[in-house]
């Protein structure tokens, strides 16, 4: 089902992508056309940057299927530290990486794990979102999104630059996300490192068994896929 958003602002773009009755991906296709038809300038710099992160190998070495998922010990959206080892006591885990609040791509990403929580819940799923944003915008996310699910903060990216999932933005972009978004405010430091938003399916036994790494953040692990993939963990 296509939408017709010729004569649609950004937001009413990103409100018909959430309302859209397709895949996770369709839908942010329609957020990917809305920037690209509003602000092409915008949308050529994405393409660099994407382009110079795939002939990187951006996201290459992070954890793959069959390592052991690392550890972390982060605090959520209330202050508390949560740490993998407790979460896989109670399931296997979805551990999703967001940019943050202000994304709407990522805000997306997270509607479309919400939708499937009593799904994800049925098969004994835990879902962890990691934000590289300070307590308050972590907790503005998960409210504006509709989870029960915890947002930890890792701060200065330092559990992403631990699994080399964070990246330097580069020089332009920088500039031209610095015109409506205040990272070294929502982050708490000026570095501009954004984590890509991969998401990885971890076992109880710690074993990572699907993950989606894709250095192009308008593109994520599809919600039937990460379904299916669940139900290979258990």
């Amino acid at each position: 089902m296509a939408v017709d958003d010729q004569a649609m602002t950004f937001e009413q773009a990103v409100q018909a992508a959430i309302e859209l009755d397709a895949s996770l991906n369709e839908r942010l296709a329609v957020i990917a056309a809305a920037v690209r038809r509003l602000n092409a300038d915008f949308a050529d710099a994405v393409d660099r940057l994407v382009g110079r992160l795939e002939q990187q190998g951006a996201g290459a070495m992070a954890p793959a299927p069959g390592d052991v998922m690392p550890g972390f010990l982060l605090p959520d959206d209330e202050g508390r530290l949560v740490g993998l080892a407790e979460i896989l006591l109670q399931g296997p885990a979805v551990v999703t990486f967001q940019r943050g609040h202000w994304c709407p791509y990522c805000r997306l990403n997270a509607i479309g794990i919400v939708e499937a929580q009593q799904e994800i819940a049925a098969l004994g799923g835990q879902v962890v979102a990691i934000m590289p944003e300070r307590r308050r915008f972590a907790k503005a996310m998960k409210a504006a999104v509709g989870a029960t699910f915890p947002f930890l903060t890792d701060m200065d990216n330092g559990y992403a630059l631990s699994l080399n999932l964070a990246i330097w933005i580069g020089a332009e972009m920088e500039r031209l996300m610095g015109v409506a978004y205040d990272l070294p405010n929502y982050q708490g430091n000026a570095s501009w490192f954004l984590p890509i938003p991969a998401t990885f399916i971890v076992g109880t036994d710690g074993i990572i068994t699907d993950r989606f790494v894709d250095p192009d953040y308008r593109r994520r692990m599809d919600i039937d896929d990460l379904i299916a993939a669940l139900k290979r963990a258990r």
